[in-house]
């Protein structure tokens, strides 16, 4: 993803998780087709929350840096385009393979709530909501997306004294879901010592999680830590005699 600026924007405030921004777009092909064309005619901005899947990977991370009132020329190649199959657009089909141009103008944007600004419920709710963005994710085999969502969610509840007995429960188990799921995507990208203190944070939380010990046995094979994973298995087999 390449951007160049043709206008400078205003202002130092910076965007954070959450924001939506309010943007003109214009989408063209190497040849100078015009395939989508967003926030121009209608006298209406085009708006979407980054980060959330709702444009192309390549337009969310070109968007996120940008100052408001700036207008930007970003190049972006097909696995952060529309990527390795045609896809037919507003106004013009776009061959497989792809690179795509587009002409971005910011017109505003408004930050989404910190955690220090939300009470103890919010962040519960907002953890909730990261953990299923998170799930999606994985899903769809886009396992680093999802695991900076899983780490997200965590970041909501990991301090949790202001806490009722009740929402601790609850923080508690966002905390072990969360952090199982991220052990999961460290494996499939082959971050073996991520995964094993993911799932060794698991286990400080609830000591007889099978899951947890399973897969950090996963991790300490590919570490060669043998002698780890032979008492990590005897103790899931331990809990779990018939899995």
């Amino acid at each position: 993803v390449l951007k160049k600026t043709l206008k400078e924007g205003e202002g130092y405030e910076r965007h954070n998780d959450g924001t939506v921004v309010q943007v003109k777009l214009t989408g063209k092909l190497h040849d100078g087709t015009v395939f989508t064309r967003k926030g121009h005619d209608d006298g209406k901005p085009y708006e979407f929350k980054i980060d959330e899947e709702k444009v192309i990977g390549g337009l969310d991370r070109a968007v996120k840096n940008m100052k408001k009132g700036q207008v930007v020329l970003v190049t972006i190649h097909p696995e952060y385009a529309l990527g390795s199959s045609d896809s037919s657009q507003d106004l013009a089909v776009v061959l497989a393979n792809s690179v795509v141009y587009y002409e971005v103008e910011l017109v505003s944007f408004v930050k989404g709530k910190e955690s220090w600004d939300m009470n103890t419920q919010e962040k519960i709710e907002a953890a909730r909501k990261k953990k299923e963005e998170g799930n999606a994710l994985f899903k769809a085999g886009k396992y680093e997306r999802a695991s900076k969502r899983y780490e997200k969610a965590v970041s909501f509840v990991e301090y949790d004294s202001s806490f009722s007995d009740e929402e601790k429960q609850q923080a508690k188990v966002l905390k072990i879901t969360c952090n199982l799921n991220n052990a999961a995507c460290k494996l499939k990208h082959k971050d073996y010592k991520q995964a094993e203190k993911l799932c060794t944070k698991v286990l400080d939380l609830d000591s007889k999680n099978v899951k947890a010990l399973y897969r950090r046995a996963q991790a300490y094979i590919q570490l060669v830590d043998l002698d780890l994973v032979e008492i990590d298995i005897k103790k899931a087999l331990e809990i779990e005699p018939d899995n």
